[in-house]
């Protein structure tokens, strides 16, 4: 199935347009609402197998929902390439960390982006080569052939409420360096990547799922930082493919169009051709294969209709739509004839110029030819001795462990009663939620000499009184908290967001409950350790009642049998904690700390 793309002339002006979609099939029921369906698509229907056949889809991304165990993975990824006239992309959000589709108690997740970038003042581009070839590995050995990684946006905006630890640094430098690494580890091992999410999206305070982003930067900012690990990687060793960001940057492009409410508006990043074309074409010369973020969120869905979305990007010169249409049952297959007609009536009246269409198929088929030329028999055996090997998990810990930061220790660490001259017997914890209590606890058990009492107030299911009362009969206090919370990306996708909204009451509550808390420790003189799990700008506001500081970047609960609660993360501040490990890690970014 080798793809001839000196022979791209040659093919339909629809076969073209089909190898530019790249589809979803997330859910998908035999009837009913569409947007009701919640229904997973882990073996493909003839009906979605027949729409990639007809319409010559070129690609398809997988969700959580449709990665459920390895030998399920293997079948359906084999089915879908059976299905296709060309090599298929099949793609999958697999950063690591917070973005991780497949079961972390099947697959490596590790801890993400920011962790790594906490271990590069010590081991340099170690952790991003290794990760990524282990993720690579396992996704390969799948039948996944692009992974949408790495994050190479420079995390300058500490409210920043998408990418925070997906970034590596705020140090553009850095962030090049690791996203370079992580490129060239990936596709050594057959797995093609995708740098996003161009031009930028460090700097922004807005979900570009829930709405659209706009970057003021001035030019020079903009080179110096948004564009400068895209500049570096694409001279070094140019990505497969390069993801688009649904943002508006008015330095680069101040050109309006009309949306669907019939008002002019700033082009977001995914519709501009002086962005996509001028710039990232001509200027940074990338002559690889652009793909947009999903079309289905809010930055690009509220203000277009899926169909001119989709006729924008092309003209734009971006190769690939991401999630054009959402399609969940049969009604929503015939979606694809009206947009193949609307595209291929753009061709025919110029709205697509027609020798680009061939030139973006050709940048299509050169990649395919590239990576999927040689397509191998899967095998469920390899996968399952690949997926989580134990080599694969010691590398997860590791990072885990040289990730950790100690941003501040006033004689609390270690926390061992022989060497202390009151005993601290009694630990007391204060968590986001019960998963994390246990995981933190059993860590601790396991690994200390000591038989410390260990009791937890979980800030979900929270009585002040209960804790303070407990917090009175403590030794030492260990708070954590996580921020911001989940973005719609980390649990899945735009279908997503209700979960998100649903939480966001409880989890804005949850700061004012712990601090609260860490007020009347203070009060009692009980020593305080603080763990930020998630972006440790937080830092700054517990500082000043916390004896000690550590960051973990990650609270990843990978494997949770019966009662038995784990994760990387955990373990590793368990270690440090109780001094059998040192803390080696260094804040990525700027962390102001009162004196």
């Amino acid at each position: 199935m080798a793809f001839n793309h000196l022979a791209v002339a040659n093919t339909s002006v629809t076969q073209q347009l089909g190898q530019k979609l790249m589809l979803d099939f997330r859910y998908y029921c035999d009837s009913g609402n569409s947007k009701a369906c919640r229904n997973p698509m882990t073996q493909l229907p003839q009906e979605l197998a027949n729409a990639i056949t007809k319409y010559h889809i070129g690609g398809v991304i997988l969700f959580a929902e449709n990665v459920q165990d390895t030998a399920q993975i293997v079948t359906l990824n084999t089915a879908l390439q059976n299905a296709a006239t060309q090599p298929l992309f099949i793609a999958i959000d697999q950063e690591g960390g917070r973005v991780a589709r497949i079961n972390r108690e099947v697959a490596t997740s590790f801890t993400g982006n920011m962790s790594i970038g906490a271990t590069y003042p010590k081991q340099g581009t170690y952790y991003a080569t290794q990760v990524a070839k282990v993720i690579g590995k396992e996704l390969n050995s799948l039948g996944i052939n692009v992974n949408f990684a790495p994050t190479v946006d420079v995390n300058m905006n500490a409210a920043n409420p998408v990418i925070n630890v997906r970034s590596f640094s705020e140090n553009p430098d850095e962030v090049a360096k690791l996203g370079a690494a992580q490129v060239v580890a990936f596709e050594n091992e057959q797995v093609i990547s995708a740098l996003k999410h161009f031009p930028g999206h460090g700097d922004t305070h807005v979900d570009s799922h829930t709405g659209l982003p706009r970057v003021d930067h001035d030019k020079k900012t903009i080179w110096q930082n948004d564009l400068a690990p895209f500049k570096y990687i694409i001279d070094k060793h140019a990505p497969g493919m390069i993801m688009t960001a649904h943002i508006q940057y008015p330095a680069l492009d101040d050109s309006v169009l009309e949306n669907k409410q019939g008002e002019k508006m700033l082009k977001p990043a995914t519709m501009s051709r002086a962005i996509m074309h001028d710039l990232l074409r001509t200027e940074l010369n990338y002559q690889g294969v652009v793909v947009t973020d999903a079309l289905d969120m809010a930055g690009i869905s509220d203000f277009f209709d899926p169909e001119t979305a989709v006729v924008e990007t092309f003209k734009a010169g971006v190769d690939i739509a991401l999630m054009p249409i959402a399609i969940r049952t049969p009604d929503d297959i015939k979606k694809l004839d009206k947009l193949f007609t609307r595209l291929v009536n753009a061709v025919n009246a110029n709205t697509l110029d027609k020798n680009e269409l061939a030139e973006s198929a050709q940048r299509i088929a050169a990649l395919k030819q590239r990576f999927l030329s040689q397509p191998s028999t899967l095998s469920v055996n390899i996968a399952h001795a690949t997926l989580g090997n134990p080599s694969h998990r010691k590398l997860e810990a590791d990072l885990a462990l040289a990730a950790i930061t100690q941003v501040k220790n006033n004689q609390l660490l270690p926390i061992k009663p022989a060497n202390k001259p009151l005993p601290l017997k009694h630990i007391h914890l204060i968590m986001p939620d019960t998963r994390k209590c246990v995981a933190l606890e059993q860590a601790l058990q396991n690994l200390s000499d000591n038989a410390f009492a260990i009791t937890c107030s979980s800030l979900q299911g929270f009585d002040s009184s209960v804790s303070k009362n407990i917090i009175k009969q403590a030794d030492v206090v260990i708070a954590a908290h996580a921020s911001p919370q989940q973005s719609a990306v980390e649990i899945g996708g735009m279908d997503d967001i209700a979960e998100v909204s649903a939480h966001s009451l409880s989890r804005h509550e949850q700061p004012k409950a712990l601090r609260a808390q860490l007020e009347y420790a203070k009060q009692l003189q009980k020593p305080v350790l603080f763990i930020s799990l998630r972006a440790p700008y937080e830092i700054t506001d517990y500082a000043p009642l916390s004896d000690a500081i550590l960051a973990s970047y990650a609270y990843n609960i990978d494997i949770d049998n019966k009662n038995q609660v784990a994760g990387p993360a955990f373990t590793a501040l368990a270690r440090v904690i109780l001094g059998l490990d040192v803390a080696h890690g260094k804040l990525p970014v700027t962390v102001p700390l009162p004196k």
